[in-house]
């Protein structure tokens, strides 16, 4: 059982930056696919952005595409969200996300294709 713990977020300004981390308890975190979700108040859990355990290949959801970087760090087994040029309509809550990744070649771009999850953050912009 893979436990993720989130930090970070909380209040940013519009056109400024926040930078979430996840830390993994799995030593073999550097062979789990990553994502980043968030949800809205009334909104559904929505896809931010998702790497490949090896690095390949990441996906952006179009709205955050050019303005966050997902990363990772495998010497520390943690995962991270960068988010700059930040909008009103980034407010919510996110949450990291892993399910083991080698193996198994498509980018992970759905939901429930995630097995691990982390607590969830607030991440709240003002304009």
């Amino acid at each position: 059982q893979v436990q993720l713990v989130e930090s970070g977020g909380g209040w940013g300004q519009a056109g400024g930056s926040l930078r979430l981390s996840c830390a993994a308890s799995e030593q073999t975190f550097q062979f789990y696919d990553i994502g980043w979700f968030r949800q809205a108040p009334g909104e559904e859990r929505e896809l931010v952005a998702t790497l490949k355990w090896n690095g390949d290949s990441a996906y952006y959801t179009p709205s955050v595409q050019g303005r966050f970087t997902i990363s990772r760090d495998n010497a520390e087994n943690t995962m991270s969200l960068q988010m700059n040029s930040l909008k009103t309509e980034d407010s919510a809550v996110y949450y990291c996300a892993a399910v083991y990744g080698v193996g198994y070649e498509p980018l992970r771009l759905n939901i429930r294709e995630f097995k691990y999850w982390g607590q969830g953050t607030q991440v709240t912009v003002s304009s």
